[in-house]
């Protein structure tokens, strides 16, 4: 400790001050420097706990850190946000959008106009019965190829036989006309024949069964209702 005593004519002044050695600059130091130079440094604290914090004290840190936060700034100003520079560089477009009718086509229909069942299916009777009058056109329940035509006044009178594939086929019963013969390629559109009452029939109706693999199956179970 050092004092310095100043006489003045009404005053005396007593000045005193300590000398102390000024520490060298954190910025000559080792950037990762000894450990020896790092626990003399810190006295308290673990080994990596004392690492970090000579790291964060060092003065090249605090200028790289201060450098990089003033650079992202100065750019930040130049550059306008994302969602602007999208809207600026891009022009305004207008979509017109057409309207589109779509056609779904059915895979299986009814064969008459107008669905009315007088009789089920059933084990005793592997049809169906639909009710209509003499005339009323008949269409194929799917598209396919006639493999049988057959008139009689007996059981099913006149009828036609249509094999559509993958092992389904449908039979007409009680027909008053039949349009068709064997061979042909009938589609949904196609009228094969007219409603009637012929054969073994108590009035004017058409009987129709369906059969998979020479089995015959409830038609409702491939028919929409």
């Amino acid at each position: 400790m050092r004092k310095l005593n100043i006489n003045l004519p009404k005053y005396r002044l007593l000045l005193q001050f300590k000398l102390i050695k000024r520490r060298k600059p954190l910025v000559d130091e080792a950037f990762i420097p000894r450990a020896s130079v790092i626990n003399k440094k810190y006295r308290t604290g673990t080994a990596v706990g004392k690492f970090v914090r000579h790291i964060f004290d060092h003065k090249r840190v605090g200028r790289m850190l201060g450098t990089g936060l003033s650079l992202l700034v100065i750019a930040g100003s130049f550059f306008p946000p994302y969602s602007n520079v999208q809207a600026q560089g891009e022009t305004d477009s207008i979509v017109i959008e057409s309207e589109t009718t779509l056609k779904t086509q059915k895979s299986v229909q009814i064969p008459v106009e107008s669905l009315k069942v007088t009789q089920g299916y059933s084990f005793f009777h592997p049809g169906v019965d639909l009710d209509g009058l003499t005339g009323d056109p008949v269409h194929s329940i799917k598209p396919g190829r006639v493999i049988a035509i057959a008139y009689s006044r007996f059981s099913y009178g006149d009828e036609i036989i249509i094999d559509h594939g993958n092992g389904l086929s449908s039979l007409y019963a009680h027909l008053s006309q039949i349009n068709v013969k064997a061979g042909d390629e009938v589609s949904m559109d196609t009228i094969i024949g007219r409603m009637g009452s012929t054969g073994h029939s108590t009035g004017d109706h058409l009987h129709l069964e369906v059969h998979k693999d020479g089995h015959p199956i409830n038609p409702f179970s491939i028919l929409p209702r």
